[in-house]
């Protein structure tokens, strides 16, 4: 319960600050830095993946599975600013305009995807093999596949 209490108190710490510094980044920065975080978070889910399906590096794992979670807790969140629902100029997303109107969803869906990964993190420090880490895996990627369905165009 303490640990749970302690990550969400980090969580709204980086979101809070997320959103101080987000507010400085035009529209068209915000969505490009969103971009490149969830590049990121999917090149990272590849590596775990990788591990999972091949030989299994716990360290390898491990280190993704914290990029992730590092990400995820970052308070990306502030990266939706206004104007950043539709394309700019070159600057294109996929995001559906229902993301800046439905915000409870969005939070719940958001605060599903904290804890997946942090999960992932805590099940990645500790596997000793492939199989220790295919549940939180799993649970990571339809935590991510949730917020798609509902808030990405395909």
């Amino acid at each position: 319960m303490q640990k749970s209490v302690s990550i969400a108190a980090m969580t709204l710490s980086l979101s809070i600050a997320g959103a101080a510094v987000a507010e400085q980044l035009s529209p068209e920065e915000q969505i490009l830095t969103r971009q490149a975080g969830y590049s990121f978070i999917s090149w990272n889910m590849g590596k775990i993946k990788a591990n999972l399906e091949g030989e299994f590096s716990q360290q390898q794992v491990a280190a993704a599975a914290n990029a992730i979670a590092g990400i995820a807790s970052s308070g990306m969140g502030a990266l939706y600013g206004p104007g950043t629902d539709k394309d700019i100029g070159d600057v294109k997303t996929r995001v559906k305009p229902a993301l800046f109107t439905e915000r409870q969803q969005v939070g719940e869906l958001a605060g599903n995807f904290v804890q997946a990964a942090n999960m992932m993190a805590e099940a990645a420090s500790m596997a000793e093999s492939a199989q220790d880490v295919k549940g939180a895996f799993m649970d990571l990627g339809e935590s991510c596949k949730a917020c798609h369905k509902e808030f990405r165009k395909d």
